[in-house]
């Protein structure tokens, strides 16, 4: 993995990540490759935001993989700081490759050397696969999830 680069998002990276947030049944739902504005304002604000790490893997020029890596400070636990994970994708021809493992060890350790005490992520009911993945690299199912739409 040696010819990986994990880096912050820039705008030109937008329509390969959107690409792949789009690439799996759940995001074919959600997803508007084609009106890429919102994304790019979204981009804006997660850039600014010191707590916020939209990153993407790079190999040979092109963008291979992102995730999202938040930081929440928070008095619970001790005053804790927990990190939260989400919107991991990796492209369709990468999958199987090692990235997604370099990924996670990548957030881990962004994770502690911000001081955080947890990471944590939420996986979709539907994705079984993410699930034994994210179970392999030592996350348990700890809790349950509540979401609602607004």
């Amino acid at each position: 993995m040696g010819d990986l680069e994990i880096r912050p998002a820039v705008a030109d990276d937008v329509p390969a990540i959107v690409a792949m947030l789009a690439d799996d049944p759940l995001g074919a739902q959600r997803e508007s490759p084609d009106d890429l504005a919102p994304y790019v304002a979204a981009l804006e604000r997660l850039s600014s935001d010191p707590n916020q790490r939209l990153v993407v893997a790079v190999r040979e020029g092109r963008v291979v993989g992102t995730l999202q890596l938040t930081l929440v400070p928070g008095l619970s636990r001790r005053g804790a700081t927990r990190s939260i994970i989400e919107g991991v994708r990796v492209h369709a021809d990468e999958r199987g490759s090692g990235l997604g493992t370099r990924f996670i060890q990548w957030a881990i350790e962004e994770s502690r050397a911000a001081g955080c005490q947890l990471v944590q992520l939420t996986s979709d009911r539907s994705r079984t696969d993410a699930h034994r993945f994210y179970e392999r690299l030592g996350f348990e199912a700890s809790h349950v999830g509540f979401k609602l739409q607004l």
